[in-house]
Parts: structure tokens; C-alpha cells; sequence
């Protein structure tokens, strides 16, 4: 085995030949000619790539491994690390797309040689990207001689995809894989702080054209939020992790349309950026952030003095506030500054005067309250602040708009982490900016209760200065007039008459007699059915069946879209959608619960979720309900079941099913076909009683109700 071949582990392994680990674990205890382990360690070894290919290929299970699996396994197995290789990867991904003929001079001769011709050619497409003082260094011969299998493998991925989309996946599945390393920021919040800053953009190019539209984050992170941004003519990024500014570097340049010196200008810098700002001086037409929260040692000490504070200096436990009075500092006058704030920072009592500094000049435009979830930490509601840099003559602005996007869902609609209706919440907050946000503005605001409102400068400067969104905002009408809930209790019950007609009857004996059972993996390699594993991407406008919709009978919540890497796994999906058809046996993979749901006609042309598990019968051989039924089984979930430290998950290969005929199975199938209406009947009548009560305590308490 060559000294620089690539390692792989036995989870890699696994996901080559598209089974469980499990499955290589019996593979490395029957055969005595399975590749031995290269290196980690003997609780979890690793094992050389292009043996255990070899031995997959004689053993007939790689009959096809997809390109990108094969080089994102050279990646994770790279003797010098991912992130290494990943930069190797990107900086080849540039040349590639920008020097494609030099590209293909370089990938003619041997690894070695091509080892050595390789940093004059990244060299000059870096230098023409970044510029001097840039995040990405020109690799050495040295460090790039054990890249060179991967770069070849790049190379035909780019010719597959493109370079933009190999990169992407590629960084993408590091995200994935060390979530607790990077803060994340998910496509769905980059997308709206680009769109607030628009406003911003287009003064710019009303007043400059192209050549003013700029943009600056100064904690940059993976880079989502400048992706974000339409066609920029400059960029500026600072970030104070050296691999992640040089990853976010690449990542960009790949984004830019256009290729060398037809792409924007983009800078990016490393270092810690309130103590030592990479761009002092700078003034740009917006600025995007998601900065670091709750950090005490952000240099409260070292910047006393610094000209930054123009609004007032940051207590020790206000370090959000020295970012947004950072944002400003690099604002042209009128440019627009958008930073995703943690909900203390509204109302803490030590950053109370600069608050109200910033209300008082017009500096603050709007607070935006996010639903729970949109990004970490994902159990609290964000909030973005939008700011203005005030001009010279400038009145300051009488109103403060707040928006509450992060309102209660309505029962049993999707709500919480990866299930967000992003563009629901895009266009709520979006509605309520764009009159707001009107230069030169005389009619007022349209006030939405609960959800917007303009609210004078005036009422906000009290001893507290509190900007939570939901304490200016109008109660939300409760619905809880007589009529309506006059509706909902006659619709709760006519199900509850329904529930009680679905009742089933009381049992008869059964034959308890011994039946043969099988497996379904036995099943399926029979071929009386077929099993597919979730990969969470939508296909146009399909909508995904997550594991929440399963767990709770609801429609297909997930998003249909599927933007590129933000941090999020959605970033990198690991196959084609799976598209459900009427029939289909969803069973989840993990948490342990005995649920199952078989696909109807309204379901159909959803695509699987993620931690979804579909089996797809034959129905010459199996009926989908009968499948369903067993499948639901306590026993039988328990034996199929393997426990972590933190999760239960279940292997649906290991469910067992009972050998009948198929006219025998129908008739259980029946059974169980009546016994999921039953329970979803049940699951209907109490979400109606549950509404009913609130609207009843709603009523009561705000008068629109009369008590007896």
C-alpha cells in the first residue's frame, strides 16, 4: 500500500456499500480475506481505500459507488487532515474552472511531476482572486504530493457538477461531520439578512451603479450570508480561524460569477476582528453579521478608547453590541447594516444607553423576533436588528419598526429546528420592511397585530429601553369569538362520533399457535419488497415528509428547496430525492417509538426525509397495511432496536413479518387500516379540544367571550 493512500473508517466503508455498520463488522468476523486495518485504533480502525474497494468490487457489493462518495472518502481519509485536504481540493477547483486548458497540461504527466508544476499554477489564479495578504497560502510541492490522487478525483467530479456544486458538497459533508466545530448560519435566515440589506444595495446603485455595491462580514464564519448576496462588485470577509477563513476564501471565489478578474473583489483576512480589524478605514454599502454571542472576552480591557464606540462603550457582557457598533463603523451614510442578535440583547439592563443612542440618531430601523430554531442556539427565538448609518443632515428616524415572525404555529403545524416555513417567515418580516422602509415616507405604517408595528421612538426611551418585539406589538385577535368556537366544538363532536363509531370491538381469542416469520431483509432480498433510505432533498417543488410529520400524522412540512452548503446537512444531500408512491411503509430510524405510516394518495410525490426508512412491498406479494401492521409490533421494535448512550435506533432489516397468504394478510391488513383511523381520530379530536380550551381562556380573558 503506498505510504500517502488513503484511509477510511468503518462508518466510511458502510456508506460505500450503502449498508449499515453492522453489516461490515460481520463482514471483518466471516471472511478472512477482508483488508486488515492501516491504522487508528483497535476500537475503531481504519482501513486502506483502495483495498477494501478492491475487496467491495470482488465481493460484488460496489457494483456502482458514486463519484462524489468515492472522493469525499479521500477527503475524510487525507493523511494530513480534511480541512487540508479540502483547501488542496478548492484551490484546484479554481484552476479548474478558471485555467481549464492549464488544468489539463498539469493533470498529463505523473503524480510527482505534477506535484511539482502545481504551486506555480495555484499560485497565479490565487493571487488573481485574493490579492496580497490573502486567507489562502500557495501550497508546496511537499504538501501537495499526497493530494494529487484526490485533485485528479476533484477534477472529474467538477467535470460532473461544475466546480461551484464539488465544493460545495465537499464542504458541505465537513460541516456535517464536526457540527460542534462551526457555527451555522441555514440558507433560509442567509437568504432574508441579504434581503433586508437590499434596500441598501439598491440606493447604491441609483446613486453609484455597480461599482458601490459592497459588501462586509466581519465574522464570517462558512461564508453563508455573503453567498447569500446577489451579484456584489466586492466582498470583504474576516474570520479568526485560519482553515476556516481559507475554506470561506475559496468557497467564495467558487461562488463568484465569473472567473479571475471578471468576478467581484474579495478580500478575505484572518484575524480576531474587534482587536485587530483587517479593514480599518473601510466603509462599504452593507454589512451582514453572525457574530459570536455571549463572549466575555472580546477585549473589553485592550479597547477602551477605541473610535468604534460612537454610541457608547460595551459593558464586558455586551460584546453584541461592540459587533453592531463595528457594523456601523464600516457603513458608508445610508448604508444598511443587518446582525442576528441574541433576544437578551434586546432588553439587557447594561446595554440600555446604547440602545437608546441608537434610537435616538436613527441608527436602529428594525428589531425582527425569529421563530425558535432558525439557527443556533436553536432553542431560543433570534432576533435581527437592522441598522442605518445616519448622514451628516440627517433627521433621525421617528419610528422603530418591530416584527414578530416567531408567533405560535397553529396546532399541529410544523414548528422548531429544520422544520421552519422559511418562506412564511420571509415573507412576513419582508411584507412589513418594504413599506416601512420607504425613503422620504409620509403615510404611516399599516399596523398587523401581532406580528408588526412602527412604534415611535418616543415610547421606547423609558428607564429599561426594551426592544423585544412581542412587548409593543397588539395582541393578535384571538379567534376566540363565540361563533368560531361554537365551529370548533361541533367539529369536535363530530369526531369525537366518529372516534367513538372507530372505537375497536373488544377482542376475540386468537390462535396463539407458533407461525413462521420472517425478516424484512429476507423480504427484500426476495424481492418482495424494497427498502430506501431518506436523503432530506426535495425535487422542484415536491414537498419532504420529515420525521416530525411521521411522529406527529401530519402532511409533508419540509422544505422543497434545497439551497447549497450553508452548514446545514440539506447542503450536501447524499443521493437523489426519494419520491414516495401510495403504498410505501415509513418507518423511522431513530428514537425508539413504535410508529409507522403507510403513504396515501395525499402523501404521494413527497420526498422521504431524513432518519426516514421506506419499504416499498410488492403487492403481488405483500399487502402495505398488513406489512404496516406487524411492523408496529412492541416486541417487535424492541428486538430490532439497538441502543446508544443517547438515542435508540431502529434497523427495519431486522423487523420480522409472519409468512401468510396474501388473502390472509388482507384481512389483517383491514384490521389495521381501521386502527390507524381510529388513532387518527383520536389525534384529531384532541388538537380540536385543545384549541377549544385556549380559545376558551382567550375569550374569557379578553372580553370577546361572555362567561356562562
Amino acid at each position: 500500500m503506498p505510504d500517502n493512500s488513503t484511509e477510511v473508517t468503518a462508518a466510511g466503508i458502510a456508506r460505500l456499500a450503502g449498508v449499515g455498520r453492522a453489516a461490515v463488522s460481520n463482514w471483518r468476523r466471516r471472511h478472512a480475506d477482508f483488508p486488515k486495518p492501516v491504522g487508528g485504533t483497535e476500537a475503531s480502525p481504519s482501513f486502506a481505500l483502495p483495498e477494501v474497494e478492491e475487496w467491495l468490487r470482488d465481493q460484488g457489493k460496489l457494483a456502482e459507488v458514486p463519484l462524489r462518495e468515492r472522493v469525499w472518502q479521500q477527503v475524510a481519509g487525507h493523511p494530513d487532515g480534511a480541512v487540508t485536504a479540502l483547501v488542496h481540493a478548492g484551490c484546484a477547483l479554481l484552476v479548474v474552472r478558471d485555467r481549464p486548458t492549464a488544468w489539463l497540461e498539469i493533470t498529463a504527466v505523473s503524480d510527482a511531476r505534477m506535484a511539482g508544476v502545481l504551486p506555480a499554477a495555484l499560485d497565479h489564479v490565487l493571487i488573481a482572486r485574493f490579492g496580497a495578504g490573502r486567507a489562502v497560502p500557495t501550497p508546496t510541492e511537499a504538501a501537495l504530493l499526497p493530494s494529487v490522487p484526490l485533485l485528479r478525483a476533484v477534477a472529474e467530479l467538477a467535470a460532473e457538477a461544475g466546480a461551484r456544486k464539488a465544493f460545495d458538497f465537499l464542504f458541505g459533508r465537513q460541516l456535517d461531520a464536526n457540527p460542534r466545530q462551526y457555527t451555522l448560519t441555514p440558507p433560509g435566515l442567509a437568504e432574508l439578512m441579504a434581503d433586508l440589506a437590499e434596500p441598501a444595495r439598491e440606493s447604491a446603485r441609483q446613486n453609484g451603479g455597480r461599482g458601490s455595491r459592497t459588501v462586509l462580514d466581519p465574522a464570517a464564519g462558512t461564508g453563508a450570508l455573503l453567498c447569500a448576496v446577489g451579484r456584489p462588485t466586492a466582498v470583504y470577509a474576516q474570520e479568526a480561524d485560519p482553515d476556516l477563513a481559507a475554506l470561506t476564501a475559496l468557497r467564495l471565489a467558487l461562488h463568484a460569477e465569473g472567473g479571475g478578474a471578471d468576478g467581484p473583489a474579495l478580500a478575505v483576512r484572518t484575524g480576531d476582528t474587534l482587536r485587530a480589524d483587517a479593514f480599518p478605514g473601510l466603509t462599504v454599502d452593507a454589512v451582514l453579521c453572525h457574530p459570536p454571542f455571549n463572549e466575555r472576552n472580546w477585549g473589553h480591557d485592550d479597547l477602551a478608547y477605541d473610535p468604534r464606540w460612537e454610541y457608547g462603550f460595551p459593558a464586558r457582557t455586551e460584546s453584541e453590541l461592540a459587533w453592531v457598533q463595528h457594523a456601523l463603523a464600516h457603513l458608508r451614510e445610508g448604508g444598511t447594516a443587518v446582525v442576528l442578535m441574541p433576544p437578551a440583547a434586546a432588553s439587557r439592563r447594561s446595554g440600555r444607553r446604547i440602545r437608546a443612542d441608537l434610537l435616538r440618531r436613527g441608527a436602529l430601523r428594525a428589531v425582527v423576533a425569529l421563530p425558535a430554531g432558525a439557527a443556533p442556539p436553536y432553542g431560543i427565538p433570534l432576533h435581527i436588528w437592522v441598522l442605518r448609518k445616519p448622514g451628516a443632515e440627517q433627521h433621525p428616524a421617528p419610528e422603530l419598526l418591530v416584527v414578530d415572525a416567531a408567533e405560535p404555529e397553529a396546532a399541529g403545524a410544523p414548528s422548531g429546528r429544520d422544520r421552519l416555513d422559511w418562506a412564511a417567515v420571509r415573507a412576513a418580516v419582508l411584507d412589513a420592511w418594504a413599506p416601512f422602509d420607504v425613503p422620504g415616507r409620509r403615510e404611516p405604517v399599516e399596523e398587523r397585530p401581532g406580528t408588526s408595528r412602527a412604534v415611535p421612538v418616543i415610547e421606547l426611551l423609558d428607564d429599561d429601553v426594551d426592544l423585544a418585539p412581542a412587548r409593543h406589538l397588539p395582541p393578535p385577535a384571538s379567534g376566540a369569538t363565540a361563533a368560531e368556537l361554537v365551529r370548533v366544538r361541533e367539529r369536535l363532536e363530530e369526531t369525537l362520533r366518529l372516534t367513538a363509531r372507530r372505537t375497536p370491538s373488544p377482542a376475540a381469542p386468537g390462535d396463539q399457535a407458533r407461525r413462521p416469520f420472517t425478516t424484512v431483509g429476507e423480504l427484500a432480498r426476495a424481492g418482495a419488497l424494497r427498502l430506501r433510505t431518506g436523503t432530506g432533498s426535495g425535487s422542484g417543488t415536491a414537498p419532504v415528509l420529515t420525521e416530525h410529520d411521521v411522529l406527529s400524522g401530519t402532511g409533508p412540512s419540509g422544505s422543497p428547496s434545497a439551497p447549497p452548503a450553508s452548514g446545514s446537512s440539506a447542503s450536501a444531500p447524499e443521493g437523489e430525492p426519494v419520491l414516495l408512491e401510495p403504498g410505501d411503509v415509513i418507518v423511522p430510524v431513530t428514537g425508539g417509538a413504535s410508529v409507522v405510516r403507510v403513504v396515501d394518495e395525499a402523501t404521494a410525490g413527497a420526498a422521504l426525509g431524513r432518519n426516514l426508512q421506506l419499504l416499498r412491498p410488492d403487492p403481488a406479494a405483500l399487502d402495505a397495511w398488513f406489512l404496516a401492521g406487524f411492523l408496529r409490533g412492541t416486541a417487535n421494535n424492541r428486538q430490532a432496536s439497538s441502543y446508544a448512550s443517547t438515542a435508540t435506533r431502529l434497523d427495519a432489516r431486522r423487523l420480522q413479518v409472519p409468512r401468510m397468504p396474501l388473502a390472509e394478510q388482507r384481512t389483517y391488513g383491514e384490521q389495521f387500516s381501521a386502527l390507524a383511523a381510529f388513532e387518527d381520530a383520536l389525534r384529531t379530536a384532541g388538537r380540536l379540544g385543545g384549541q377549544l380550551v385556549q380559545g376558551m381562556y382567550d375569550g374569557l380573558t379578553d372580553g370577546s367571550v361572555a362567561p356562562g
